[in-house]
């Protein structure tokens, strides 16, 4: 090819690019693919520390400030070449009220974030863009919204990108649960009253498995640079073997072109493309 492949991810929150896509973000750089992270929100209804959303001394402008300074030493870690912030208002989780905000990401009407990310893929024209499913992967408002935005804009931009969307195997929340045990952890649990909501795919659905163990350094590192969440990253509690072990691969489905499942599973995101 003429110029560097190029790799956008379009992520709801600060942090959101280190749990999911953190490797194949740094693993890419180090091959000298050119890698686009796109933040949709603020994350102005993440924790201020130990001070949660709605309690006394949580400022969203400080938890604002704060997150966007995160995300800059995130995004060095990886080596993202260019990163973007949407600015649009956090919902918080799906439920609160703050759902319904003026300004939230999740009330926005599609027009206005889809012309700004449709201008945003004509820019760096990227081969593979990758993002969430239509259930955002677990439910949350902000992350379903990234998931609609993503998708109009590519036809809005006209992109033949491929589409993929970041998952994790569902028979792989055994093996999780499992090395929390062995680490002294446990996985996170719905809050009294509520169900856990369906995460991940089955394994068919999975098209590429990119394997980051090499990177896990990295990605626990821009974890870890998101220090105003920790209280909510459980993964930084494990060792760095035992985090390497749970983050070291990222499963992800490819939704354009569409894939029957059951196929091969390759182990690169750009596989036929270089």
């Amino acid at each position: 090819m003429s110029r560097p492949l190029t790799l956008m991810a379009v992520h709801a929150h600060p942090d959101d690019e280190a749990t999911s896509t953190g490797g194949v973000l740094a693993k890419y750089a180090a091959e000298g693919v050119t890698t686009v992270l796109v933040t949709c929100t603020d994350g102005a209804l993440g924790d201020a520390g130990t001070v949660k959303p709605g309690e006394e001394g949580h400022s969203t402008e400080e938890v604002v400030a704060a997150r966007a300074a995160e995300l800059a030493e995130s995004c060095r870690i990886l080596g993202v070449t260019h990163a973007h912030q949407l600015g649009y208002h956090d919902s918080g989780m799906m439920g609160w009220p703050q759902n319904d905000a003026p300004g939230a990401f999740w009330t926005t009407p599609l027009e206005e974030p889809v012309a700004r990310l449709a201008e945003l893929i004509r820019q760096h024209r990227p081969d593979v863009v990758v993002t969430y499913d239509e259930n955002g992967f677990y439910g949350h408002p902000d992350h379903i919204q990234a998931h609609r935005v993503t998708v109009a804009a590519l036809d809005a931009a006209g992109s033949d990108a491929r589409l993929y969307y970041s998952t994790v195997r569902r028979s792989d929340f055994a093996r999780f649960g499992e090395l929390l045990r062995e680490a002294g952890e446990e996985m996170p649990e719905a809050e009294e009253g509520q169900e856990m909501p369906e995460m991940g795919a089955e394994d068919d659905q999975v098209a590429v498995e990119v394997d980051v163990q090499e990177f896990a350094r990295a990605k626990r590192d821009s974890l870890a640079a998101h220090a105003s969440q920790v209280e909510n990253i459980f993964f930084l509690k494990l060792s760095p073997d035992t985090f390497r072990a749970a983050m070291g691969h990222e499963a992800f489905v490819q939704a354009r072109p569409p894939r029957e499942p059951g196929g091969p599973v390759a182990d690169d995101l750009f596989h036929g493309l270089r």
